[in-house]
């Protein structure tokens, strides 16, 4: 039986169409300048997602969602060139990756690279006061900022100390403490605590 193995690879390598093989495997430029290509086009596609500000991670809205499908094939000619190789997509996408990671772990000791690669949180609300202008330089809604700190557990403004709009998008919000709504756990630490509270001052019987 294993003796046929390399008769019915010969056969099948015959079968495939000429020219298949250097489609696949040929590059058609070299490997330095598509990994110079790919990191390129990463720091750049950051760079603009830094500047556009954190209301396209927050809030998308349709034109936003048309921004981001089309952003892919705008940059994708400048990535691969001519290249539509497998062993070209495979190191483009290893390239991607690796930078990726290599930066999360490098932002992760280097503070002032976290902040050129993701800024910091804008303060949006305090003590019930919305900012307006932090709203239009962020291109935010006060209706989208409502509805994202109704998400956190607020019902209106006027329970808010403090809402910030953090680098990745989402919104921390800070209640007031009598904005807290009680669970049943607080009622029943409260209950407890007014049991002893009468226990002890209740007189001893005779």
């Amino acid at each position: 039986m294993i003796e046929h193995v390399p008769a019915v690879l010969s056969h099948t390598l015959a079968a495939v169409p000429t020219g298949v093989g250097s489609d696949l495997f040929d590059l058609p430029m070299p490997v330095l300048e598509k990994v110079i290509r790919t990191v390129v086009i990463y720091l750049g596609i950051a760079l603009i997602i830094r500047v556009a500000g954190k209301r396209l991670m927050a809030q998308m809205n349709s034109l936003d969602l048309v921004v981001v499908l089309l952003l892919s094939n705008v940059v994708q000619n400048a990535i691969i060139g001519e290249d539509n190789s497998l062993v070209g997509g495979l190191i483009g996408a290893v390239v991607l990756v690796a930078f990726n990671a290599v930066l999360d772990h490098w932002s992760m000791r280097s503070p002032r690279l976290a902040w050129l690669l993701s800024g910091k949180a804008t303060q949006v609300v305090t003590d019930g006061v919305v900012d307006h202008h932090q709203l239009r330089r962020l291109g935010m809604t006060e209706a989208e900022l409502t509805n994202s700190i109704q998400q956190q557990g607020a019902t209106t403004l006027s329970e808010v100390r403090h809402a910030a709009l953090e680098p990745g998008g989402s919104v921390t919000v800070e209640l007031r403490p009598d904005a807290h709504t009680a669970t049943i756990a607080d009622l029943r630490r409260a209950v407890d605590a007014l049991t002893a509270q009468l226990q002890q001052g209740r007189p001893e019987r005779p």
